[in-house]
């Protein structure tokens, strides 16, 4: 079987391997980035009706001015940034099961005009006719030079590679080099776009959530050839 190639950064690394560890998975972690907070200005909660999170890391790395936005319900793209925001001290919390397009149509359709995007600068800058979207960037991911050696050797051993963002998708792109014998998985179609074409072999988790990416690469690593 083939193994499985982490590029995601602390603490999220970490909780990767162990889920995958629980399947079976072997498993090689050489983050792609480091994460940091980066200093914002928070705009006033009585200017919007909901709170959008597309990572925990607007959780992680936003600082006491969360507490700023608790009254407000917050929509959440998959169940681990819903948790996250719960455990931050959010009370009313919804989780999107796809990504921010989708989300969007669900914030739209709960009734809501008004929406902060708690981001970071590498965002996905979607959109919706009926929502008026103001973006707050509170951290900022910086893509490694060149991959470590721990991905090189990974990838010659014939690893499948989990790609947990577009931004993720984009950067490994850049930085893997012959495509053709490398699987990836990938935790949404956006990302799955971002990596483009001429890999080996490509699967879409069913969820934007680690459980559904690791299932994804899994089926990859059982393939033959």
């Amino acid at each position: 079987m083939r193994g499985i190639l982490v590029l995601r950064p602390e603490p999220a690394a970490s909780a990767t391997v162990a889920r995958a560890a629980a399947l079976g998975l072997v498993t090689t972690v050489a983050p792609l980035f480091t994460i940091h907070a980066v200093a914002w200005q928070a705009p006033g909660p009585e200017n919007f009706d909901a709170l959008m999170l597309t990572s925990a890391n607007a959780l992680r790395f936003g600082g006491a001015r969360l507490s700023d936005y608790h009254a407000l319900p917050v929509f959440a793209v998959g169940e681990a940034t819903a948790a996250a925001a719960r455990a931050a001290g959010f009370a009313d919390v919804r989780a999107g099961d796809r990504d921010a397009v989708v989300l969007l149509n669900l914030i739209a359709v709960a009734g809501h005009a008004r929406v902060l995007h708690l981001a970071g600068r590498e965002h996905r800058a979607a959109l919706h006719p009926a929502l008026t979207i103001e973006r707050a960037i509170v951290y900022a991911a910086d893509p490694v030079a060149a991959l470590a050696e721990p991905a090189y050797a990974a990838l010659v051993d014939d690893a499948v590679v989990l790609l947990h963002s577009p931004h993720a998708a984009r950067v490994f792109a850049e930085l893997a080099g012959d495509r053709t014998r490398i699987r990836i998985a990938t935790i949404s179609d956006a990302a799955a776009e971002a990596a483009g074409s001429g890999w080996a072999a490509v699967a879409v988790a069913e969820r934007p959530d680690d459980a559904a990416i690791l299932a994804a690469a899994a089926r990859l690593c059982d393939q033959v050839g």
